[in-house]
């Protein structure tokens, strides 16, 4: 049975014939990316599933038999640059074209103290937004050359924090040097600077035909958070009949995804935030969510900080 207060993707978008158009889905072997996935190759597209673990993909992959599109499995573990670059190279030596991104991979650090990437960076960063970030400045000439084409990167609530504490993206101590490490805080830091990415790709963007939107799927029933202490996964278990009746599906999860790829409107509000409905927005106004609606962050729509991000990022990663 379906959340009362979900938002619902258009019949008539889901019913596009997508036949010829390619696209990319990262972490497209489970949950919302999944359900992503199966909807594009539904419609006739072909999906290239970025996945870390390539047989999960191929096994995730059997249940798209009988549907119009096809896909492909390729492995890109975003907590890795030069996994990410191989990737890209791997794409881009056999396809032209790339008509719609859907950046839905994210992770959380499940032990509370600093996990470090083999290229230094603070494990949840690097997962949720630097390896997105990398796969997509080294995409933009297909996506460009694609146009018009579309980039979806999921966020999280988490990102528009409550109004006595607002996230924001530390650039002077991303690995935590000088603070003390708290995972979920790392984890509202990278889901700001998703947001912010999309803010910055939007403006420079403006005129190419590439259209940005940053992403809160809602509160998914996926395997997201697996691999915590084992405390953590006996409350997470014993949580579960509770939190079933006031979260989503993943069919239900996908559909601000889909609705960003898909819908005829989406190109008017490049760069802005499109969220499902969720009890956990600490403001009681944005619970109903939006496509799109204004991330009650102050940080979330601060351009500058955006400009910076980036600037630094484009440094960390080697493209600058």
């Amino acid at each position: 049975m379906s959340h009362k207060h979900v938002i619902w993707c258009d019949e008539k978008d889901l019913a596009k014939d997508l036949s010829g158009k390619t696209y990319i889905v990262t972490g497209a072997n489970s949950g919302v990316g999944l359900e992503t996935t199966r909807q594009l190759i539904k419609q006739g597209a072909h999906v290239v599933m970025a996945c870390r673990r390539v047989e999960a993909g191929e096994e995730a992959a059997e249940s798209f038999s009988g549907l119009s599109g096809s896909h492909e499995v390729m492995k890109c573990d975003l907590a890795d640059l030069q996994s990410v670059k191989s990737f890209v190279d791997t794409f881009l030596g056999s396809h032209s074209r790339l008509d719609g991104l859907m950046c839905n991979a994210g992770m959380v650090n499940m032990e509370n103290k600093p996990s470090f990437t083999k290229d230094g960076f603070e494990i949840t960063m690097a997962a949720s937004f630097f390896g997105h970030f990398l796969m997509v400045e080294l995409l933009l000439e297909v996506l460009k050359n694609s146009a018009p084409s579309r980039i979806g990167i999921l966020s999280s609530v988490v990102h528009a924090g409550s109004p006595k504490s607002r996230p924001y993206v530390h650039l002077d101590d991303l690995n935590y040097q000088n603070r003390p490490y708290n995972n979920f805080d790392a984890y509202g830091e990278a889901k700001v600077a998703n947001v912010q990415y999309a803010l910055e790709l939007a403006h420079r963007l403006q005129g190419t035909g590439v259209t940005t939107a940053s992403i809160h799927p809602g509160w998914a029933r996926s395997n997201f958070g697996k691999g915590g202490n084992m405390l953590m996964q006996a409350v997470m278990t014993l949580a579960r009949p509770i939190t079933h009746s006031i979260s989503n599906s993943n069919w239900e999860s996908a559909q601000t995804s889909l609705h960003v790829l898909l819908a005829d409107d989406v190109p008017q509000y490049s760069g802005e935030y499109f969220s499902q409905h969720s009890v956990l927005y600490r403001d009681k106004e944005c619970r109903e969510g939006g496509w799109p609606m204004k991330s009650p962050n102050p940080h979330a729509q601060n351009l500058e900080e955006s400009l910076q991000l980036v600037e630094k990022a484009r440094k960390l990663v080697g493209l600058a």
